[in-house]
């Protein structure tokens, strides 16, 4: 099979040109569930009824990214199993049926079990619509068609930050979830009438019976293993830096409207990452690209333990977006060029399932380093730390095996 060269056929064909919109849109759900919970718990917080205090909080929140863990680690296999579009289908269906649930949850209890039950079809999209865009993109455009895809994951985040502050006080918090299961009334119905199947199952080619085997047999062990520990150090950077940079920036003395609008100049960064960063792999290679992001993330990083005037800081907040967030897209775009493509959500699953612990880890480190007087500027220091391991990681993956087999060119 040529991978994005002779390009998809028959019904595939013609429906190709919706793939990148409705994966998008689908990748969007996820950046919604990034922001929801933390653009509600303030209300949350201070209703008696509920009880809720941070620590509580904390363990709704790990709930939700637990489900989108093992919802990540499931769903690949199946959707390598039973076909891109179907699992799609699944996942946006029943992710937007229990966001719209927990919206109708009496105490925390069912809520955290909700967020946790929805985190499961949610840790499915990323993996679906990220081997999707990459079987149905151009020829040596799979960089930059997983870089653009993933701009839908913090559209999706802003988008739901604004929309907090217009609903959450004339409508209530549950309004907000009522809102995020609205988008399914017309996504499932043109994922079911114009998204087009895989094309290996359009082919009609044997998928191995065991798709989770192929990552640990004919050559695929090293990288898998690489690629876990560089999927934990990247989502490590964004949740721990999304989580504290605000808090970090205080206690180097900045005022607190200074930190909040260097949260938003990091996540602006992140946005123009994503698009540089995706052209960048197009034309050098995806290896290449990946191991300078992350090198290049752990420069910036250390360089913000520098308490630089004026605009400096905000410069060099922005330079750590641009490098950090797109850093973790572009080892999506890698770990999709490097497995074939009847393996290719189980790989992209596994990575973004064991990431998720760090995602997990990097708020406690964070917490950790401020609760110990230590956040800046060592703070900086460790995340400069963790972006190196995962340069060093990502550089033990050889180059492109499924590239090579399916005739794609990989320069890195």
């Amino acid at each position: 099979m040529t991978t994005g060269s002779a390009g998809p056929s028959g019904r595939a064909g013609a429906r190709a040109g919706w793939v990148a919109p409705l994966c998008w849109s689908a990748v969007a759900l996820e950046g919604f569930d990034l922001v929801v919970l933390g653009v509600v718990l303030p209300t949350l917080l201070r209703d008696p009824a509920w009880g809720l205090n941070p620590g509580s909080a904390s363990v709704i929140s790990v709930a939700g990214l637990v489900g989108v863990m093992v919802g990540a680690l499931t769903v690949g296999p199946l959707t390598d199993r039973y076909g891109r579009r179907s699992m799609l289908l699944v996942t946006v269906t029943a992710f937007s049926v229990l966001t719209l649930l927990c919206a109708f949850a009496p105490g925390p209890v069912l809520f955290g079990v909700l967020r946790f039950l929805a985190g499961l079809p949610l840790g499915g999209v990323l993996p679906v619509a990220i081997a999707m865009v990459n079987e149905f993109a151009r020829s040596g455009r799979g960089g930059s068609a997983t870089t653009v895809l993933m701009t839908g994951y913090h559209v999706g985040a802003v988008v739901t930050s604004l929309l907090g502050i217009l609903v959450i006080p004339s409508l209530g918090w549950r309004a907000m979830f009522v809102i995020g299961a609205l988008p399914a009334l017309v996504l499932v119905p043109l994922i079911w009438l114009r998204l087009p199947e895989s094309i290996p199952v359009e082919r009609g080619p044997a998928a191995p019976r065991n798709p989770v085997a192929t990552l640990f047999h004919g050559g695929y062990l090293r990288a898998t293993i690489a690629f876990w520990v560089t999927s934990f150090m990247g989502l490590l950077l964004v949740y721990g830096l999304n989580t504290w940079l605000p808090e970090i920036m205080r206690s180097a003395g900045y005022a607190l409207g200074a930190a909040l609008a260097l949260l938003l100049v990091l996540n602006v960064g992140a946005v123009v990452g994503l698009l540089v960063a995706g052209r960048v792999a197009d034309r050098i290679g995806v290896r290449t690209s990946t191991i300078a992001w992350f090198t290049a993330a752990a420069l910036f990083l250390a360089l913000l333990s520098v308490r630089l005037p004026g605009i400096g800081v905000y410069v060099s907040v922005l330079l750590a977006g641009v490098f950090v967030f797109s850093s973790q897209v572009l080892t999506y775009a890698y770990v999709s060029q490097h497995y074939p493509a009847e393996a290719r959500a189980t790989a992209l699953g596994s990575a973004s399932g064991v990431g998720r612990l760090g995602a997990i880890c990097g708020p406690v480190v964070g917490g950790s380093l401020l609760s110990a007087g230590l956040a800046y500027p060592w703070g900086f220091y460790v995340f400069a730390v963790v972006a190196a391991i995962g340069a060093a990681a990502v550089s033990v993956v050889g180059s492109s095996r499924a590239g090579a087999r399916e005739g794609r060119v990989e320069t890195g």
